[in-house]
């Protein structure tokens, strides 16, 4: 069932998304080669915490797995979905951080792909293709489209540079519950899909990879990587469906104040329109 939120609850909404981005800037302060992904960790739920809030993830259940931290922590290959554990981090990783944060009975949930050190120029690419993919999807996010316009955005844009679009994971409506209602799949057609009305809020997250499509989850239960072990991108923005322009909650500013944007990192990166 799809809730359209109330301007009070998009504010809470706000504020959820405002602590996911100072946990995430908070942490991006100690990406370097060296750091475990489990002391980034760390950092995460002790911001979090300490900022009244709780961390989304942390004990959450899809059926036997439940999730065992605050962030999802994916490297290189691991598409979403990572677990923290002691793998300290390596120059040329891509590091994809998803933080999730409970506020005041409002969720935030949004994430950022991290260049650690210096990256390969492919992985560069992938990067840039990706950010500007979700900034496609969200120019679509408004009253009289429909879900099929946000995916068909992002996926032309991925594959229209040979990369491929993870099929078996999506985004998500986003309230008081961390996963609501309707899905937005980052592949479909223009024009199909549930219809967008104003006050819907949801998470548009394209999960592109180098090579194949096809994922794979670990025997965690948890972890999704590319099943050809070639790297994956993820980036995600939480947005309100408005009449005639998206509202953007979450803010990639918070972390780009703190480290440069793998997607800008050499002198052929392409125009972004955000």
């Amino acid at each position: 069932m799809v809730h359209l939120k109330s301007q009070r609850e998009i504010g809470r909404l706000r504020e959820s998304a405002d602590l996911v981005g100072q946990t995430l800037a908070e942490v991006a302060r100690h990406i370097e080669v060296g750091t475990t992904l489990r002391e980034l960790d760390a950092i995460a739920e002790d911001y979090i915490r300490t900022h009244g809030g709780e961390p989304a993830f942390k004990g959450y259940q899809v059926g036997d797995h439940v999730f065992p931290n605050t962030l999802c922590t994916s490297v290189n290959d691991a598409v979403v979905h990572g677990i923290p554990d002691d793998y300290a981090l390596q120059d040329g990783d891509l590091l994809s951080l998803d933080c999730g944060a409970k506020l005041d009975g409002y969720y935030g949930d949004w994430g950022y792909t991290f260049a650690v050190g210096t990256i390969a120029d492919e992985d560069a690419a992938l990067c840039r293709a990706t950010y500007q993919a979700l900034l496609n999807g969200i120019d679509q996010a408004v009253a009289d489209q429909r879900v099929g316009d946000i995916s068909h955005a992002v996926q032309a844009h991925c594959e229209s540079r040979g990369f491929s679009v993870v099929r078996d994971l999506v985004g998500h409506g986003i309230g008081q519950s961390l996963h609501e209602d309707p899905q937005v799949p980052n592949f479909g057609e223009p024009g199909r899909g549930r219809p967008l009305k104003p006050g819907l809020s949801i998470c548009i997250e394209p999960m592109i990879n180098r090579g194949t499509q096809r994922v794979v989850t670990d025997d965690d239960g948890w972890t999704v990587r590319a099943a050809d072990g070639l790297p994956s991108a993820h980036y995600e923005h939480m947005v309100v469906v408005r009449d005639g322009e998206p509202e953007v909650l979450s803010d990639f500013q918070y972390i780009e104040d703190v480290i440069e944007p793998p997607y800008k990192i050499d002198a052929l990166s392409e125009t972004t329109t955000r």
